[in-house]
């Protein structure tokens, strides 16, 4: 199995997902199936059928997590030492060379990537497009509205 990229960030939020799914909402659908048993005939019984698929969800989705954390490779940003250099983990500030706006990204693993906050998975155009390059170098990316030209500013490891 290969392993799965994981910031220490990210891999915190997904010990919590599984902690959360294995303490509370375990016990909160094995409730629901027992009170659904109660009323009796199963065969025409809603809230029997929905709370079975209920446990199907969170059993799947514990047994997710847990491969996920079995096969990480948790890489700490703040300990790299990559000499400036874009590696997994790092926070990119960035210039668009056409509209001069200014963005940071962080670069993350798959499960942690969520634009809103500017982490960026590893495995994006941009962040493939960053890969191994320092401050002053322009990369173009391929954008789906075409091709963007960045000046990398500052590498950070944070």
């Amino acid at each position: 199995m290969n392993s799965v990229p994981l910031t220490k960030y990210g891999a915190e939020l997904l010990k919590e997902e599984l902690h959360q799914l294995k303490t509370k909402e375990r016990r909160i659908v094995i409730d629901a199936i027992a009170e659904a048993r109660s009323h009796g005939d199963l065969s025409e019984n809603a809230e029997y059928d929905a709370a079975k698929e209920r446990q199907a969800f969170v059993e799947g989705r514990i047994a997710e997590l847990e491969g996920k954390l079995s096969s990480a490779q948790v890489i700490d940003p703040s300990t790299l030492d990559a000499e400036g250099r874009v590696v997994f983990g790092a926070t990119v500030d960035l210039e668009d060379l056409e509209s001069g706006q200014k963005v940071s990204y962080q670069i993350v693993g798959t499960d942690e990537a969520d634009i809103k906050v500017n982490k960026v998975s590893v495995t994006s155009p941009i962040a493939r497009a960053l890969i191994g390059k320092s401050a002053g170098d322009v990369v173009e990316v391929q954008a789906p509205s075409g091709p963007r030209e960045y000046e990398i500013l500052e590498v950070n490891y944070v």
